[in-house]
Order: structure tokens, then C-alpha cells, then sequence
């Protein structure tokens, strides 16, 4: 239940907060520059004869008090809940069951070699005027696919 209300109505009420708060802000006029007059001059007797000044300063304060509840809800709600990533619920890779091709055969560079051993003789270069060798009718598994 708490669930419930942490994530869903707590939210709506804090927007509903927000909202309020920027209408009653937006509604009180500001010292000394009568922004009364703006809206035809006959707003101090729309909220009693003590004026908004009174009313619409209570009206802040009370949405002020409920925005920084609520903010602190959210904030204590977002806290509690449990980080978590997408890689977490991976599975784990399985064993290889091919070995995989070498970089040569990628049409990559061959490994660098340790230091102090022989080098690995060059691949066979075919006779000039002898047949090429047959392609493959299928790439290996994990060999870039040539699509152009």
C-alpha cells in the first residue's frame, strides 16, 4: 500500500502543489507596484474588505508547507527503492563451443608475438597460374558479414 501511495499519489499531489503554489504567487500583488490596477482595480473587494493581502499570504504559506512535505516524500520514496541495471539481470554468457576463428582468417592482423620467440611462418601463397582456392559457402560463425 505504501508502494502505492509513494509512487502514484504523492506525485499527483505534488503537481497539484506546484501548480497551486505558481496560481497563488502569480494572484498576490507586489509592494508598491499596485498590480491591482491590472485587473480592473476591484480585486481588494473580491476577497473581503481586509483585502488579499491577508488570505493570499496564508494561501502560500500553506502551499509552500504541503510542496516541501511532499517534495520530501519523493525524495525519501526514491531513496528506499532498489538500483538495479538491465546488466544485472543478464544471463550469464554460455561456454564457446566452436573455437573462435583466428584474426586471420577475419582478414585481421595476426596476434603480436612474445618477445623472444621465432616468428610464426608465413601462410602458403598459391603457385602463379594455379586454380584459387574454392570460397567458403557460408561465412565461419562470428565472421563479419560483407553485405554491399
Amino acid at each position: 500500500m505504501s508502494d502505492v501511495l509513494i509512487h502514484y499519489v504523492v506525485p499527483v499531489l505534488h503537481v497539484a502543489c506546484c501548480v497551486f503554489l505558481v496560481i497563488v504567487v502569480l494572484l498576490q500583488t507586489g509592494k508598491g507596484a499596485d498590480m491591482g490596477a491590472v485587473f480592473g482595480g476591484g480585486s481588494q473587494t473580491l476577497f473581503g474588505s481586509s483585502g488579499a493581502g491577508n488570505f493570499l499570504t496564508r494561501l502560500t504559506t500553506g502551499a509552500a508547507i504541503a510542496f516541501m512535505v511532499t517534495s520530501l516524500i519523493l525524495t525519501y520514496g526514491a531513496s528506499r527503492r532498489g538500483t538495479s541495471s538491465i546488466f544485472d539481470r543478464l544471463p550469464a554468457p554460455a561456454a564457446p563451443t566452436e573455437p573462435a576463428p583466428s584474426p586471420e582468417a577475419q582478414g585481421g592482423l595476426p596476434p603480436l608475438a612474445e618477445p623472444g620467440t621465432p616468428p610464426a611462418p608465413a601462410p602458403a601463397t598459391p603457385e602463379p597460374g594455379a586454380a584459387p582456392a574454392p570460397a567458403p559457402e557460408a561465412p565461419p560463425t562470428g565472421a563479419p558479414v560483407d553485405t554491399k
